[in-house]
């Protein structure tokens, strides 16, 4: 067992458990964070996505010990009242059917849209292809990804000469 100091969701935590523990049982079990989801357990379905220093990163295969100084955010700290663009286009569109996957779906679309705010729809797709939807709302995951664009792009001020 190793102590590691976390900053996750701009707050400092420190966990007392063995250093090849995944960041998602330390998020899940350590601190209560559990909008992160257990999936697949080998990086394949992108329910258990959070952000690792703004970077979709998949939590179950992350060892704790490899975090460092990184600023890890989880869906609890995407937005405090919920209203990050993807959340609100998540809402508008009703994407989420049984919800499992949606925690890892909204942290992988808000990592595209801050790298690329005008994504294509190749470029949502091949991005958005990662994370699996037992339910098949993937019409829906576009849909949204696409509005959330559209939401970010009209909340930046006008560039002025």
């Amino acid at each position: 067992m190793a102590i590691f100091k976390l900053q996750i969701n701009g707050r400092s935590y420190q966990a007392d458990v063995d250093p090849d523990t995944p960041l998602l049982w330390v998020l899940r079990d350590s601190f209560g964070l559990v909008g992160t989801k257990y999936g697949c357990g080998i990086a394949q379905c992108g329910a258990c996505t959070v952000h690792l220093d703004g970077e979709a990163t998949r939590s179950c295969v992350l060892p704790v010990s490899s975090v460092g100084k990184s600023k890890v955010t989880t869906i609890e700290g995407l937005s405090e009242k919920g209203d990050h663009p993807v959340q609100k286009a998540w809402d508008e569109i009703d994407v989420a059917q049984c919800g499992y996957c949606q925690a890892g779906q909204i942290m992988t679309a808000a990592s595209l849209l801050k790298h690329t705010p005008k994504p294509t729809q190749a470029q949502i797709d091949d991005t958005m292809t990662g994370n699996i939807c037992r339910c098949g709302t993937y019409h829906r995951i576009r849909e949204a990804v696409k509005r959330a664009s559209e939401y970010s792009a009209s909340s930046k001020p006008a560039k002025t000469k």
